[in-house]
């Protein structure tokens, strides 16, 4: 059984899924790879060009099922200020690392865990809150918005 192309969160049919298949913030950059559902069902990730995977995305099965793409739980920290100068001035510093980060609805900055980032955002007067959570940071401007189809 193999996944041909990714349809993105929300532009594929629900009742169609064939099982669900969590990886980590860092495995869900393919191309091609043996998989196996949370289920144990294997098949091949076959793409013509290597994807940013996001949590909710559907991998098209040749059938026309689809396996959906679910966010592990990792060490993350979420970054929140009290104002949205303060926040992009935090966020500044973040980028100015190049490190994956992920916008939460609430206003936060989502981060992998890491202490040094931690105490820096804490200088920085951010409140830093540690916790195990899933982790979806943005593919970037240049990631073609994260979906190659």
């Amino acid at each position: 059984m193999r996944a041909l192309a990714v349809d993105p969160a929300g532009a594929w049919d629900l009742a169609r899924r064939r099982g669900c298949v969590t990886l980590a913030s860092d495995a869900r950059h393919r191309r091609r790879i043996a998989m196996r559902t949370d289920d144990g069902v294997d098949f091949l990730l076959d793409l013509v060009h290597a994807a940013h995977l996001r949590a909710g995305d559907g991998l098209a099965l040749e059938d026309g099922s689809y396996v959906e793409v679910r966010a592990a739980d990792e060490a993350v920290m979420d970054i929140a200020c009290d104002d949205p100068a303060h926040l992009a001035r935090v966020a500044w510093h973040v980028g100015n690392r190049h490190l994956p980060v992920q916008i939460l609805a609430n206003g936060a900055l989502r981060l992998l865990d890491d202490h040094v980032i931690a105490e820096m955002a804490e200088k920085l007067g951010a409140r830093v809150e540690r916790k195990q959570g899933p982790f979806d940071p943005e593919p970037g401007a240049y990631a073609g918005g994260g979906h190659a189809h």
